[in-house]
């Protein structure tokens, strides 16, 4: 039955339990007593019907909504994440963040509910520039990663034999044609080896009275011209096999054979260069005179405007096209000048070689005559040749080590050293892609070898943008209205390719 109590109150109490025991002195007292005990920090608080919180101490580190307290170097996705809450908290949302090196209670040491580990993008990382400028508080530092070397392979990709191929180094029996055939003189024949079908065709014998002292092909075209111990240059015909005519001139061997567009250069052991003119019925329209030894090394400039010769008195020639004399004699080197290469890449750039004693190649301004560098690479330089794809060139040498060396120019880093001849490397070609170089030897063997990577293939345009993150926020909007891009047309280039590549 319930007490006249309870029926007051209109509440049912337990036994022993009375309605004094509920009343409430005062509301700010039992509000302060509840107070106290929810949070004893606070010494006075506001009442509200709804909770508010105070970002000040709210755990929004957890969820990446506002700025590290250390600062990190940021990379794309970081900026990306500050645009955003920069969009949609407003600008000043950073101002709500605690201070660096203060943690809240409240807050972990670490952070929680995060779906993978934060890994912010080092210094090598292609990530690591920032989408805008340093007017916009974000790190503009950018640091692009290190470019690691060309791997060169080691080993040659093919070995033929080249039996009686001589080891003499004032003679010059390999060639490359822009046809893609390989002119060797072994003894006294000369074979043709077709690089695309590896087909060997004996070009001609020249009997049991003479030998092959030089090979050169013409820069386009099947002609091949060929120089004898007797003094004789041939100019062949390599697709039909036929002779097309014999120059003489000469009173002993020549050993070294340079063509421009019209002109055929033979340099002998006689100390003369004949120039040789099919156009024209004598045996040559004009005579340098210049070296006092056997001239072993000859070359013309791609432009056709000089000719640079070597030879056995240590001397480097460099003549005119209308001139019967030098217009410069170099003559740093202290050994025979073999080696001598014209750069495809700059006007009036020559590098040349000496031998045992020299051991150097030097590089010349023929516009001045200044000698622009010099390195002591060890051995003997027997051939040099320019990449026409890169800035870099090759090397062969003899005594003593026979190693073939790449090069970057101008630096002169080495770029590989290919090891394998057992005898010094003489002979020298490259392929007419200048992808592969092809070494012989004294040890009757010819080497393939890939040093030089292929002509660069034009950039696509998309790619070139793409690849920069500033840009991609840029062409956001434009292909969002419709615009494309063309891919631009790439060539490609084979590792026997038929087609000549023009080196200018």
């Amino acid at each position: 039955m319930d007490s006249p109590q309870s029926r007051k109150t209109g509440l049912n109490l337990p036994a022993g339990m009375n309605g004094t025991s509920l009343r409430l002195d005062t509301f700010s007292g039992s509000f302060r007593a509840l107070s106290n005990l929810s949070s004893p920090s606070s010494r006075s608080s506001t009442c509200s019907d709804r909770f508010i919180p105070c970002r000040s101490s709210s755990r929004l580190n957890t969820f990446e909504l506002i700025e590290k307290g250390s600062p990190v170097k940021e990379g794309g996705n970081e900026a990306y994440n500050r645009l955003l809450k920069s969009e949609l908290f407003g600008a000043d949302f950073g101002s709500f963040s605690s201070p660096a090196g203060q943690s809240s209670p409240m807050s972990p040491s670490k952070n929680m509910l995060r779906f993978k580990t934060d890994h912010s993008p080092g210094p090598n990382s292609p990530y690591s520039p920032s989408i805008l400028g340093q007017d916009n508080g974000f790190s503009s530092e950018s640091s692009t990663p290190p470019k690691l070397p060309r791997k060169v392979p080691k080993t040659p990709h093919k070995v033929l034999d080249a039996p009686s191929l001589q080891d003499d180094f004032y003679l010059n029996l390999v060639d490359w044609s822009s046809q893609n055939v390989l002119g060797v003189g072994l003894g006294t024949c000369v074979y043709l080896w077709t690089a695309s079908n590896s087909k060997v065709t004996k070009l001609c014998d020249l009997g049991p009275n003479d030998t092959v002292c030089s090979v050169q092909w013409t820069r386009e075209g099947s002609y091949i011209s060929i120089g004898t111990n007797l003094g004789q240059v041939q100019v062949w015909d390599g697709s039909q096999c036929k002779r097309i005519r014999t120059f003489g001139g000469h009173q002993t061997r020549a050993g070294v054979l340079a063509w421009n567009s019209r002109i055929l250069s033979s340099g002998s052991r006689d100390r003369n260069i004949l120039q040789h003119d099919l156009r024209v019925s004598n045996d040559y329209v004009s005579k340098l005179v210049g070296h006092k030894s056997e001239v072993c090394g000859l070359k013309w400039s791609h432009d056709d405007r000089e000719l640079a010769s070597g030879g056995n008195d240590n001397q480097l020639l460099v003549w005119n096209q209308h001139s019967q004399q030098p217009t410069l004699r170099l003559t740093e080197h202290t050994a025979a000048v073999k080696a001598i290469a014209w750069s495809p890449h700059q006007s009036g750039l020559l590098a040349s070689g000496g031998g045992t004693a020299d051991r150097c190649i030097r590089f010349w301004n023929t516009s001045n005559g200044h000698q622009l560098n010099s390195i002591d690479t060890g051995s003997q330089v027997c051939n040099l040749a320019w990449s026409k794809n890169v800035n870099e060139l090759v090397s062969t040498h003899g005594y003593s080590q026979n190693q073939i060396m790449v090069w970057k120019y101008p630096s002169m880093a080495k770029v590989a050293t290919l090891t394998g001849h057992s005898l010094r490397v003489l002979y020298l070609a490259m392929s007419p892609d200048g992808q592969t170089i092809v070494t012989g030897a004294g040890d009757e063997t010819l080497r393939f070898w890939n040093v030089f990577p292929s002509m660069k293939a034009p950039v696509r345009i998309q790619e070139k943008l793409m690849n920069s993150f500033n840009l991609q926020y840029l062409l956001l909007p434009l292909l969002s209205l419709g615009f494309c891009f063309k891919q631009a047309p790439v060539k490609d280039t084979s590792l026997w390719s038929l087609g000549r590549t023009h080196i200018r």
